[in-house]
């Protein structure tokens, strides 16, 4: 329902929906919630921008303590993140301190017309939407306006700040806790990223924790230098330290951890390498340390020796795109395994099995998009996986993919291009390694279970038609002519500055690349007429938007804020669709 209010409609916000709730005593309704600001967060556990967003609204969260109640809405796009059980364990993973509406069918995704993880919707004390973000980098805008409506509704008596719903889950205590990865040591012990506790933790050849190593903030990857660079650097081990937006040096006689790389801060568009975006995994190949950025799409490269850190691989852009290194899309570079003149990729969003090969060339032998997803062995071509983490070269040269969401181990071989399954019934194996001291044993990293298991080599492996899925997202039914438009409007107490140059971008491009005949590419607005394909029938728009803003006073040590956004949107072309697409940037 629409009201208006000082000229402008109000629109009231939809109830919130779902199959239940976590973190909380009991159902939450919007009546309970009148009086305060309600912050809804639209997410998904598999999607590395909405952990991002979690990190971003803890100050928030915590600077209106009483006036503001967070609530994460999780809307799967994964099967296994349909799985009430998944979604309470990453809840935990992830520090989630704030209500949980789980939305298994995106009841309430729909309801708000959310098209992309994230999405922020923030709701006054009335019940009224005041704002929608799409994306990451927004806390800053809705600080600022929080920082105007709350003195708003304090002073006409609309606001009644109140203590929080949040009621902690209990968490039983392990040795390992969301373990990631684990490195073989050259005298019998093994290194774990252990990420539930913040820890680097060594176990001994029984698997007895021998110490455990903090300062880390949810480290995923772990690298052994060549004896010869570790001499001459200081350090053994390079952490992938995820949260820290860092990559750590380790000494493995002493515990001593070192920042190589990042300054703590995530990278944002227009930053250099000084910064990183969630650094996923680590490995040494072709005399550097390769980096998968899964905070950007990407694959970076460290220099130990000379300290550089560089740009390998990808365009930031969202996708699944072959060709020239440079020109390549990923979706959340993982896991990371070298093999000779390649370098195999786990490339999760896209359920993807990839490489990328001397020359600087980048392929794929299993996924064909952000969509598709599922458990089907046979040629790489047909074969699916579900959000694979990790990959394993083996000693017969195939490759073991920890293909997570499956809760299976699969196995790709490179000469016939087939998919077969080695194990299943696993709790989200993240990471593996081969037991050097019985190749025919891969020991794999059961992430849900913080375990280490044994899994045997020597069978055949099975084949299974499994099952096919496609993202269940609402299909956007729009006309063969269509406006594209972004919509953004800058935080209070800030501006659109476009002195030095556009202050916003836009990219298009869609799959299958038929599907647009005119509008793809890249421009500086943010609106632009797409002409779609009828025969293709649907598809999906691939759409990258970004937008500057900067304090109103300008002038030197003015604050400027980039705000950015990719969505893939399913289109279906219909006759007497809509001529309009609106994608929300962000703004009130």
């Amino acid at each position: 329902m629409a009201h208006r209010h000082n000229g402008r409609v109000r629109v009231r916000a939809p109830e919130l929906v779902g199959r239940g709730w976590l973190n909380t005593d009991g159902p939450l309704s919007l009546a309970d919630l009148r009086g305060r600001f309600l912050l809804l967060d639209f997410w998904t556990f598999c999607c590395v921008n909405c952990l991002h967003v979690l990190d971003e609204l803890r100050p928030l969260e915590a600077a209106y303590a009483e006036e503001l109640v967070v609530v994460g809405v999780h809307s799967p796009k994964f099967a296994h993140e349909a799985d009430p059980d998944a979604l309470a364990a990453a809840v935990e993973r992830y520090g989630v301190h704030h209500p949980v509406l789980d939305d298994p069918e995106l009841v309430t995704w729909q309801a708000y017309t959310a098209r992309a993880w994230p999405t922020l919707v923030l709701v006054d004390p009335e019940g009224y939407v005041v704002a929608q973000y799409a994306g990451e980098g927004h806390a800053h805008a809705i600080e600022a306006l929080l920082g105007e409506l709350v003195a708003q509704h304090r002073e006409r008596g609309t606001l009644q700040p109140a203590g929080s719903p949040y009621v902690p889950p209990v968490v039983e205590p392990t040795d390992l806790r969301f373990p990631a990865t684990a490195l073989p040591l050259p005298d019998g012990h093994v290194l774990v990223a252990d990420a539930g506790h913040d820890e680097v933790v060594e176990l001994d050849g029984e698997g007895v924790v021998v110490r455990r190593t903090g300062g880390f903030r949810e480290p995923n990857g772990l690298c052994l230098l060549p004896s010869d660079v570790a001499a001459e650097v200081g350090y053994d081990v390079v952490v992938a330290d995820t949260v820290a937006h860092r990559l750590a040096g380790l000494a493995l006689a002493t515990g001593e951890v070192r920042t190589l790389a990042g300054d703590g801060t995530q990278w944002m568009s227009g930053d250099g390498t000084e910064r990183l975006s969630s650094p996923w995994d680590v490995a040494w190949w072709g005399g550097r340390v390769w980096i998968a950025m899964a905070g950007i799409h990407q694959l970076w490269t460290f220099d130990p020796l000379t300290g550089a850190v560089e740009v390998a691989a990808g365009t930031a852009h969202e996708g699944l795109l072959d060709g020239p290194a440079p020109e390549a899309w990923f979706a959340q570079t993982s896991g990371l395994a070298p093999a000779g003149d390649r370098m195999w990729l786990a490339d999760s969003e896209t359920s993807a099995l990839r490489w990328i090969d001397t020359d600087a060339r980048v392929g794929t032998a299993v996924g064909s998009g952000l969509f598709d997803f599922g458990f089907r062995d046979g040629p790489g071509d047909q074969a699916l996986l579900q959000h694979p983490l990790g990959v394993t070269v083996l000693p017969d040269g195939s490759v073991a993919v920890c293909d997570t969401y499956n809760g299976a181990v699969r196995r790709y071989d490179p000469t016939s291009g087939t998919t077969s399954t080695l194990a299943t019934g696993l709790a989200e194996p993240s990471g593996a390694y081969v037991d050097p001291a019985d190749p025919a044993v891969l020991v794999v990293v059961e992430s849900a279970a913080h375990r280490l298991a044994r899994v045997p080599l020597g069978g055949a492996g099975t084949s299974t038609e499994g099952f096919a899925r496609t993202t269940q997202r609402p299909v956007t039914e729009v006309a063969a002519g269509v406006e594209l438009v972004v919509t953004f409007a800058p935080p209070p107490g800030q501006k659109v500055d476009d002195r030095f140059g556009p202050a916003s971008q836009l990219v298009v491009e869609a799959t299958p690349p038929g599907l647009l005949r005119e509008g793809s590419g890249r421009g500086t607005s943010l609106s632009r007429t797409l002409v779609l394909d009828p025969h293709a029938g649907e598809g999906v728009l691939h759409v990258a938007a970004r937008a500057a803003s900067c304090d109103l006073h300008g002038g030197e040590g003015a604050a400027c804020r980039m705000h950015q956004q990719d969505w893939g949107v399913p289109v279906r072309i219909v006759d007497d669709a809509p001529a309009v697409l609106t994608l929300p940037l962000g703004g009130a």
